[in-house]
């Protein structure tokens, strides 16, 4: 059963980057036609998917987020990152890493405040 869960900071400054890694068990992310993926959603607001990182490598971006947005990946760790940039009290949202087939992790709350 693959299990995946988001681990960073909860509370990032205004123009500072947000960093968050997801680490996956029960199965590698270098594996399998699948794509790694990060998903947003701010407070009262619907799913906004980020970005993801294939089991090649390969990257995929938001084109609202492309320019802020980097997506890579500890194959040692069996894990992937987000880094956004130049985050504003916008980006506050719950963060959630996620492959296909419904494996989701259970999500963190990252607030940009001052």
């Amino acid at each position: 059963q693959v299990q995946l869960q988001e681990s960073g900071p909860g509370l990032v400054k205004p123009s500072q980057t947000l960093s968050l890694t997801c680490t996956v068990s029960g199965g590698s992310i270098t594996t399998g036609d699948y794509a790694w993926t990060w998903i947003r959603q701010p407070p009262g607001k619907g799913l906004e998917w980020m970005g993801a990182i294939a089991y090649d490598g390969s990257t995929y971006y938001s084109p609202s987020l492309k320019s802020r947005t980097s997506i890579s990946r500890d194959t040692s760790k069996n894990q992937f990152s987000l880094q956004l940039s130049s985050v504003t009290p916008e980006d506050t949202a719950v963060y959630y890493c996620a492959r296909e087939g419904g494996y989701w992790g259970k999500g963190t709350l990252v607030t940009v405040s001052s």
